[in-house]
């Protein structure tokens, strides 16, 4: 059996497992999952042919039994997820244990009463309507691949939050979501809708760890709607479990005039990926997109981002950095597209990487396509290692060789993680990079 052959079986063998979903009696829910189930018998398996796959193989996937996860999980407590929070009160929280929500352990008392923060799968019945209106329904979902199929084809829970116009939430959305596979290998298929109506404002911070070392799945699906006018903060940070295996996708619609700042943050897992696609639907709208990867022995951290600038007077920063250690490697595909009609666009990209080993690789492709004759725009990346300069400088201060990198290592990663506004989410973030790279 050759390769493809054995990529499809695998794949089959993940969709026949989840036939029997609850919620069956929405009809439109029922023709989503069962027409998503039908695409997915003709779509290709991503190969290194495909320009979006050429650098990163799904050969570490396949070689795993992937269980669909239908555990329960509500015997945990507060204590369980301590380290992972922030402060009470200081958060309206929400807890996703392998996908599925834990009322327990959420707390949004104290919402605006006609503001929804909550599983999406409870939602699917008190507000389908609204949820029908948005689901699936981005420009961006035509282009889909086949991991994100099989997302729809198992829509089942996930985040929903719903900001009804000139609504300005006072604390940020606490997203936890927290993956635990102790006998098995669990497949996790989470969908989340963010809406973010005209002149509203909010801010989301999600969390992906895990509990031990077990391998599993997490192919996550992501839709943002930022109304005109409208603003959202959304810090996406990925600190899973060594043997993990991740994927999300973030499809990202801006209306006129409105602001998405996100800070993403790749920092664990065996093999990671997030495809970040955003579009505009009117003038004016400002996209600001900043990350950090850290990668170690054995690791792989994939970064995707496709901003297409389809409206005039619009504008995006994309900032993305590196730190790859050991036998790691990582790979950047930064794509911005001014389309014909998109005049007086202003798009900036940057991408740079530091090697901390000889063994340490990256694959960084920043792409540029303009149709447009009035615009700004430009793009960059770097790939270099730690000057020996620097760190003689610094142990000729009395600063041992192990610390004088660490120093570095932070300072390189210094404009991205400074970008982020709330501190507990920075130390948090510094914490998880010091852990990751400079663990004893």
């Amino acid at each position: 059996m050759n390769t493809s052959e054995a990529s499809r079986q695998w794949l089959e063998k993940l969709v026949n497992q989840t036939h029997h979903l609850p919620r069956q009696q929405i009809d439109w829910l029922h023709k989503t999952r069962e027409m998503s189930r039908e695409r997915m018998q003709s779509m290709p398996l991503p190969q290194r042919k495909q320009e979006a796959w050429r650098y990163t193989s799904i050969d570490r996937l396949v070689k795993h039994d992937f269980l669909h996860s239908d555990d329960s999980f509500y015997t945990l407590t507060d204590a369980d997820i301590s380290d992972w929070i922030l402060a009470d009160d200081s958060s309206y929280r929400l807890v996703f244990a392998n996908g599925r929500c834990i009322p327990s352990l959420c707390n949004v008392q104290g919402i605006p009463s006609d503001v929804t923060i909550g599983s999406l799968g409870a939602s699917l019945t008190t507000d389908g309507d609204l949820i029908q209106q948005y689901l699936s329904q981005q420009p961006s979902l035509a282009s889909e691949d086949v991991f994100t199929t099989l997302n729809a084809a198992n829509i089942d829970d996930g985040l929903f939050v719903h900001v009804p116009k000139n609504v300005a939430l006072d604390k940020p959305i606490e997203v936890l979501h927290l993956n635990y596979a102790a006998n098995s290998e669990r497949l996790i298929l989470p969908r989340h809708l963010v809406v973010i109506e005209s002149g509203a404002q909010a801010t989301l911070i999600e969390r992906f760890t895990s509990r031990g070392n077990a391998a599993y799945f997490t192919n996550s699906v992501n839709e943002i709607f930022v109304g005109d006018n409208a603003c959202l903060s959304h810090y996406h940070i990925q600190n899973e479990s060594s043997q993990a295996h991740h994927l999300s996708r973030v499809n990202l619609l801006q209306g006129t005039n409105s602001t998405y700042k996100a800070n993403y943050f790749a920092l664990g897992a065996s093999w990671s990926r997030c495809d970040i696609n955003a579009q505009f639907s009117g003038k004016g709208a400002h996209c600001d997109l900043s990350g950090l990867y850290t990668v170690n022995d054995k690791q792989l951290a994939d970064f995707h981002l496709n901003v297409i600038h389809n409206h005039p007077h619009c504008s995006s920063r994309e900032n993305f950095r590196g730190i790859i250690a050991g036998s790691g490697r990582a790979v950047f595909d930064g794509r911005i597209v001014v389309e014909k009609h998109a005049q007086k666009t202003d798009a900036q990209l940057s991408n740079k990487n530091l090697l901390l080993s000889r063994d340490a690789e990256v694959d960084t492709k920043p792409q540029l396509e303009i149709y447009a004759d009035d615009v700004k725009c430009s793009h960059g990346t770097t790939v270099g290692q730690m000057d020996p300069r620097q760190v003689f400088y610094l142990r000729s201060r009395g600063i041992d060789e192990a610390a004088a990198k660490k120093m570095l290592s932070l300072g390189f990663a210094g404009e991205v993680l400074e970008d982020i506004e709330l501190e507990d989410v920075r130390s948090y973030v510094e914490n998880c990079v010091q852990q990751n790279l400079f663990a004893q």
